[in-house]
């Protein structure tokens, strides 16, 4: 009981002692790493790597008569490409 008490207090003080969150609009030392991968990813090695898991899924899928390869290279074109914008957004969301 007293364990929970002591906890309870650190983080109520831990709130308290919580400041605002800029993680999304400070500091330029990672932008040209994020300006780098945000280009490889939506670029055209983006695109050739999902055209290719696309394409290994089919012949998966056509060697084991199974269609969760190609549906697993569907999504997995589909994420990288939408991935990149939602981050980007829960990331410059503003409250």
């Amino acid at each position: 009981m007293k364990r929970n008490a002591h906890q309870l207090l650190a983080a109520a003080a831990l709130c308290l002692v919580a400041g605002s969150a800029l993680a999304g609009t400070t500091g330029t030392e990672f932008q040209t790493l994020y300006n780098w991968i945000n280009g490889v990813v939506t670029g055209y090695f983006g695109r050739a790597v999902a055209v290719a898991a696309v394409g290994i899924g089919a012949i998966l899928s056509i060697a084991r008569v199974n269609p969760i390869p190609i549906l697993a290279g569907v999504g997995f074109a589909i994420f990288l490409q939408y991935t990149p914008t939602i981050i980007s957004g829960v990331l410059t969301a503003t409250i």
